[in-house]
């Protein structure tokens, strides 16, 4: 059988891989528990629009999070790295109709800037604020389609120029029902018509040689091989 000979494999939701991501949200009165700050996985999350910057999630309409996020129209979705794919796979498998997931993974619930009722978690790298601008109903999932209003990151994520860096993060990605991290950096958009000089800048390859240029200069009696 050659390589790319096909087979079919029937119908299913194969766009892979996707990000995961852990949806916060909260209801009108958090001191209830019904409606306490809560999180949910979701790995069908997407940017839709640049201008303004939106992005839509889709919720099964059977999850506590959905009613939340229909009442209040807001929710913040909060990036995944490797130290929190357990907490996020927990909160794709629990619900918050039953727990505080926050207090059950450890992890902090703060009131988000610019939103009324949600709360994005501490330990996440990005947090994304959004406010729902329409809802889709699509079958057994409901599509929120959100604005974003505001973007919080970790401070060691950005480089000396303000720019983020999410390649420092170790972002997972969901493929076919596995978890994943982030790994090889092949390249970035447009680097198959860049220079080789750009190519090398923006790969970091210029800036690691000069660095251990820089360590031989410094100690070059120790014996150090770079």
């Amino acid at each position: 059988m050659a390589k790319h000979d096909k087979s079919d494999i029937g119908i299913s939701t194969l766009l892979n891989p996707v990000p995961v991501v852990m949806i916060s949200c909260a209801g009108k009165d958090p001191k209830d528990a019904k409606q306490r700050p809560n999180i949910v996985t979701v790995a069908w999350a997407g940017t839709i629009n640049s201008e303004p910057p939106m992005v839509s999630v889709s919720i099964r309409k059977s999850r506590h999070s959905h009613k939340l996020i229909s009442e209040t129209g807001e929710f913040v979705i909060n990036l995944v790295n490797k130290s929190l794919a357990k907490n996020c796979d927990y909160c794709g498998v629990r619900s918050g109709a039953d727990e505080d997931k926050f207090a059950s993974c450890g992890l902090n619930a703060v009131k988000a800037d610019g939103l009324d009722y949600a709360y994005y978690i501490s330990e996440s790298p990005v947090n994304i604020f959004c406010k729902v601008k329409e809802v889709k109903e699509l079958g057994s999932h409901d599509m929120f389609i959100a604005e974003i209003v505001g973007i919080k990151a970790d401070s060691y994520l950005l480089d000396d120029e303000g720019r983020l860096c999410l390649d420092k993060a170790k972002m997972v990605a969901y493929n076919h029902g596995e978890y994943f991290v982030l790994g090889e950096k092949l390249g970035f958009f447009g680097y198959s018509v860049a220079t080789p000089e750009v190519f090398e800048k923006r790969m970091g390859y210029k800036k690691d040689r000069d660095k251990y240029k820089r360590l031989r200069e410094q100690e070059p009696k120790k014996g150090k091989k770079y």
